[in-house]
């Protein structure tokens, strides 16, 4: 048997840096649609979320790697464009209208069909009511249906006509025609909305789709796990196995020990290795970087979980906490919020962890709150004196 050849920590966590985008430079100058469709495809997919607390969840991993630009450009291009398409990948997210093939087979289990018959039992007829209306009038939001119903308890704390479009989505019976300017979802029949080419063309098997997400996911993370990779496009873990264990005998990855890892990790063969990176980024809580807790603690050992639903006096870090980047480390923690009216990015705590020196870090995360309130279109950036990298991010903020 082939010894397992061993990859030291720091190195594996350039490697996972460098494949997310995180080692090369930013960009000097406009940011345009090429940029824009490159973290795309880097990614395979943009998580979205309608948390708003400083911008939109999706609008922050392309700011993390490129700097500022144009947000308005890119909800265009995710929604209008016909470049890409929104469904179920890593929880809800934006992909490249070329995935929509490798969905296909998720549209049909057995599990995402649960939630439909969920609301056939209590609702008999009710879906086809409303599959009916959007088809006859669509694109529709939820407050449009013609039978959309009252928000109410019984029916898990939103309306029943959007909880059958969930299931109505999940199982590829409609799809998301756009997004509004204030988030509010368009709904149409998927023949409106996707291409026929990709709707009925190109067709691949379930087998194919796994294999071809497990080649993406390893893309976009460099180096993972079995979890890892289930994980980035919510496949089980069994398949996932499956697939690399057929990747590994085709020679396009290699099984990996990393140091301190109990796990094998897998290598995507020709995968690059960042001598050096100088990255200064502040990371939504909904960036591949650190979705997937486990992973996070695996790489930087950092602990992190987001407190939004967390009742505010057991907070730990606070309500929209965003992890800071500095070079090939996470070096602290910033809760922020954007206060539109004031025009004020409010530091509401800051955080660094154990192994990182609050007077290195203050300065160039200060210089990374500045950036992103100019980007948001804020004039000042507030620190309020809560959590232990506050006093030195003040006097940074201060001079």
């Amino acid at each position: 048997m082939t010894d397992v050849r061993e990859i030291p920590l720091a190195r594996a966590r350039r490697i996972a840096l460098g494949a997310l985008g995180f080692a090369a430079p930013r960009p000097k100058g406009r940011i345009d649609a090429r940029h824009l469709r490159g973290v795309v495809d880097r990614l395979s997919l943009v998580q979205l979320d309608s948390v708003n607390v400083l911008t939109r969840a999706h609008h922050l991993p392309f700011f993390s790697r490129l700097g500022p630009y144009d947000r308005d450009r890119l909800d265009d291009l995710l929604w209008r464009s016909g470049e890409y398409f929104e469904y179920i990948g890593h929880e809800a997210a934006v992909q490249p209208i070329s995935t929509y093939p490798l969905m296909r087979h998720r549209m049909t289990s057995p599990r995402n069909w649960r939630e439909s018959r969920r609301v056939e039992a209590r609702m008999p007829g009710f879906l086809d009511v409303i599959l009916d209306d959007i088809a006859a009038r669509g694109p529709l939001t939820v407050g449009e249906l013609a039978e959309g119903g009252e928000r109410s308890g019984n029916w898990w704390g939103v309306s029943p006509g959007r909880w059958a479009l969930y299931a109505l989505h999940a199982t590829g019976r409609v799809a998301v025609a756009e997004r509004t300017s204030n988030f509010v979802t368009r709904w149409d029949v998927p023949e409106r909305v996707i291409p026929a080419t990709w709707r009925e063309g190109h067709a691949v098997d379930e087998h194919d789709a796994t294999v071809e997400l497990v080649r993406r996911a390893l893309r976009a993370y460099g180096i993972a796990t079995v979890a890892d990779i289930a994980d980035y496009h919510r496949q089980l873990q069994a398949p996932v196995k499956a697939a690399l264990r057929e990747l590994d005998d085709t020679g396009e990855v290699e099984a990996v020990r990393v140091t301190g890892w109990k796990e094998t990790a897998y290598l995507a063969t020709g995968t690059a290795v960042p001598q050096k990176v100088a990255a200064r980024a502040l990371v939504s809580p909904f960036d591949p970087l650190v979705w997937f807790r486990p992973r996070a603690e695996r790489l930087f050992d950092f602990h992190y979980r987001i407190e939004i639903y967390v009742p505010e006096p057991k907070r730990v870090h606070g309500y929209y906490v965003l992890p800071f980047l500095l070079g090939d480390r996470l070096v602290g923690r910033v809760d922020l919020k954007a206060d539109r009216s004031a025009g004020v990015l409010r530091v509401r705590a800051a955080h660094h962890e154990g192994h990182a020196d609050p007077d290195e870090v203050a300065p160039a995360l200060h210089d990374e709150l500045r950036d992103i309130a100019a980007w948001l279109g804020l004039t000042d950036v507030s620190v309020e004196p809560l959590g232990d990298l506050a006093p030195a991010l003040a006097v940074a903020a201060a001079g």
